[in-house]
């Protein structure tokens, strides 16, 4: 959807959590201290979803300033079913305030999942993400990951684009992909044709130093303003780090398709380093 603004609710931290704050602070910090890859214990809302013998972690942000996806609950369960088929476990926030170095440590990749606009809140949790990828991590981003942190450059480089529009009446519609490279684990399973329903996004900036997964035959649908050459699915690596995105994954339906699903995984899986 267009950007469209809505208001989040956040709930206060109860009095007795205030005044106990002094007192858990040293525990977690020992704690952290003493398990290095144990999940982070703050008291922001987090859950972890832990599978057993998993030597990877994954961090999955959702927090939402603009637009807010209704297909972002049924993304998580899907990604949470991944995580336990194949041996990753992971943490979901929508907290920008996790973003801190020592919580950053804990995780191989990370996944904006239907985020958008302005996610974080200050300089400092900015420059903690931007350190991670540059010490190696990687990330993934769907949909409207591209519809995020329009006024930082960095981050726009890391994920390749920033969104302009999309069709509408309706902003749902089938249309044909193209697989452009099938040397990666997003896309070696996809049909050279994929014909699929979803919200096809142009962009108002294309990254030319990716490398180009998937794009649309503009052909096949009315809306494009990229004809003949609108990619709509990336990687590369990035100022030490690597990226993966996906333009698709609007819709709830998609985290059911098998095809997407898989196409997501090949992303994730190249985001903590399995490729």
């Amino acid at each position: 959807m267009t950007q469209t603004k809505r208001q989040n609710a956040s709930s206060a931290p109860a009095p007795v959590a205030a005044l106990l704050l002094p007192l858990v602070i040293p525990a977690l910090g020992f704690a952290a201290s003493g398990c290095g890859s144990e999940p982070a214990r703050l008291p922001a809302g987090e859950t972890h979803h832990e599978v057993e013998g998993a030597a990877e972690r994954l961090l999955v942000f959702t927090k939402t300033s603009g637009w807010r996806h209704d297909s972002i609950e049924a993304g998580v369960a899907a990604v949470k079913k991944l995580a336990s088929e194949n041996g990753f476990s992971l943490t979901h926030t929508e907290q920008a305030g996790y973003f801190t170095p020592e919580n950053l440590s804990r995780y191989q990749a990370v996944l904006f999942l239907n985020t958008t606009e302005t996610v974080f809140t200050n300089d400092a949790q900015r420059q903690a993400f931007k350190a991670f990828i540059q010490n190696g991590g990687g990330f993934a981003g769907v949909h409207s990951a591209t519809d995020t942190e329009y006024e930082w450059p960095w981050y726009g480089g890391l994920v390749g684009a920033y969104f302009s529009n999309h069709p509408n009446n309706p902003n749902v519609r089938r249309a044909v992909i193209e697989v452009v490279n099938r040397d990666h684990p997003s896309t070696r399973h996809l049909p050279e044709r994929w014909e699929r329903e979803d919200e096809w996004y142009n962009f108002s900036f294309i990254s030319q130093a990716t490398e180009v997964l998937l794009r649309l035959d503009t052909d096949s649908y009315e809306g494009s303003d990229h004809p003949g050459n609108h990619p709509v699915a990336w990687y590369h690596a990035y100022d030490g780090g690597r990226a993966f995105y996906t333009a698709l994954g609007h819709t709830r339906e998609s985290f059911e398709e098998p095809l997407f699903l898989e196409h997501l995984l090949g992303g994730i899986l190249y985001a903590l380093g399995r490729h």
